[in-house]
C-alpha cells in the first residue's frame, strides 16, 4: 500500500450523510418510558398516599386498628400527631402515620 491511499479509505468508509432525524422520534422512547413510570409507580403510589390520608382523618375513639409495627389496639385518644391505643394491659402513644388499617370501625 502506498503512503498516500490511507485517507482514500477512510473517505471510502465514511457513511453518507443522510437527513436529519426529526427530533421528536429521537425523544420518543424517552417519552414512552416517563409515561410507563408514571402509570407503573408514580400513580399507585399516590393513590395510596390519598388512601392513607383518609384512613387517618376518619380514626376515632373505639376504633380498633392495625400499626405499621404490628400493634393491635383499641384507639383511646385521637391528638393532632399521634394515637393514644389500648393494646392488652398497655397503653401507648403512637404517631397517626404509624396506623395501617381500622380492623372494627366503632359503630
Amino acid at each position: 500500500m502506498q503512503p498516500n491511499s490511507f485517507p482514500a479509505i477512510l473517505a471510502q468508509a465514511a457513511p453518507a450523510a443522510g437527513p436529519q432525524q426529526n427530533p421528536v422520534v429521537a425523544f420518543l422512547p424517552m417519552i414512552l418510558l416517563v409515561v410507563v413510570f408514571y402509570f407503573i409507580l408514580i400513580r399507585p403510589q399516590q393513590k395510596r398516599a390519598k388512601e392513607q390520608k383518609k384512613l387517618i382523618e376518619a380514626l376515632k375513639s373505639g376504633d380498633k386498628v392495625v400499626t405499621a409495627a404490628g400493634l393491635i389496639g383499641e384507639v383511646i385518644t385521637v391528638k393532632d400527631k399521634t394515637v393514644a391505643l389500648r393494646s392488652g394491659d398497655a397503653k401507648l402513644e403512637v404517631t397517626k402515620d404509624s396506623v395501617v388499617a381500622i380492623t372494627e370501625p366503632k359503630a
